[in-house]
């Protein structure tokens, strides 16, 4: 059996392991690479599809809409329309926090309205398993408060999940974007159009950041085949939901309706983004000190007291054994 296993076939076993996991680590990041690239070029080409189907459908809308004759009954419609506005206004709202959180099917309003509706129900019969599982007699008015407590998580756990995802997303793109108005200042000085600029650059940075390289991809797009541009930075900022993007937007617009130089535009939001960056982390660092004092109180002072006074505590403990 020690044949088997003497120090040479040990280590032609150790090299192989090791050259395996060199393998491994060099071939995944290049293959988890090309899927993001796959993916990004994959959704920016559902984008121009969709957009030219959008654009072939208002065409076709026209013609209809100035055929149409003016309806009866102006009080009523006007009520009917004053509620459609209503819950259209709260419908938009919803899919644009649904699109700034990354989902933009467009069955994510109804998955999201169905998930606040299952599983209030769902916490509400796991409740009432647990309660009916107990040995001890659980009083009604403590079931129904348990009853209500879960039903009311459940409505508001959607809502939560929401709120995080957009926030995380939000302070990713920031993390990521002064440095992609860097090198989309570079573009831009370097002769590219600002369309063909944000299309590069959204390409570079889609190995590092697909979040904003997902932002960026559709902005490209919404500029190369929309006539309205204006249009296409404001629903970017929407998209995207944070300070930096509406900044860029702004700046963007103005810079064109103005006539004043992209380049100075860029360079200004690129330091801007900077500074508000640094801000951020210097705040992070001086509000640390005031989280970490709980748990040195919970976690490091019992360690230290008992270093420190360990010793000391079994010197007596011995020295009154012995006497």
């Amino acid at each position: 059996m020690d044949q088997f296993f003497d120090r040479e076939t040990l280590l032609t076993l150790g090299s192989m392991v090791a050259a395996g996991v060199s393998f491994v680590a060099v071939v995944l990041p290049l293959v988890a690479r090309e899927q993001k690239r796959a993916h990004y070029q994959d959704m920016i080409a559902r984008k121009r599809r969709d957009i030219f189907e959008q654009s072939v459908a208002e065409l076709a809308r026209r013609p209809q809409a100035s055929k149409t004759s003016a309806p009866n009954a102006k009080q009523s419609i006007a009520a009917m329309f004053k509620v459609r506005k209503t819950v259209g206004s709260l419908a938009d709202d919803l899919r644009m926090q649904l699109m700034q959180a990354g989902y933009r099917s467009q069955s994510a309003p109804l998955t999201y309205f169905i998930m606040r509706i299952v599983l209030p129900l769902i916490f509400i019969v796991l409740a009432m398993m647990v309660m009916g599982s107990m040995k001890k007699e659980v009083h009604d008015g403590m079931k129904f408060l348990v009853i209500v407590s879960v039903a009311g998580f459940g409505f508001l756990l959607p809502r939560i999940l929401l709120k995080n995802t957009i926030v995380k997303r939000q302070t990713e793109i920031n993390l990521r974007f002064p440095d992609a108005l860097d090198m989309m200042l570079v573009c831009v000085q370097g002769g590219l159009s600002i369309e063909a600029s944000i299309n590069r650059i959204a390409e570079e940075v889609s190995e590092h950041s697909a979040m904003l390289a997902e932002e960026l991809g559709l902005l490209g797009a919404e500029l190369g085949l929309l006539n309205n541009r204006r249009q296409a930075f404001q629903d970017f900022s929407k998209r995207v939901g944070s300070g930096a993007a509406k900044s860029f937007a702004t700046a963007m617009i103005q810079a064109e309706q103005y006539g004043t130089g992209i380049s100075t535009a860029l360079r200004t939001m690129a330091d801007e983004s900077r500074d508000i960056r640094m801000a951020e982390a210097e705040r992070k660092a001086a509000s640390l000190p005031p989280k970490l004092t709980v748990p040195m109180i919970l976690f490091f002072l019992p360690a230290l007291f008992v270093v420190i006074l360990g010793p000391a505590g079994i010197r007596a403990a011995t020295a009154s054994a012995g006497g």
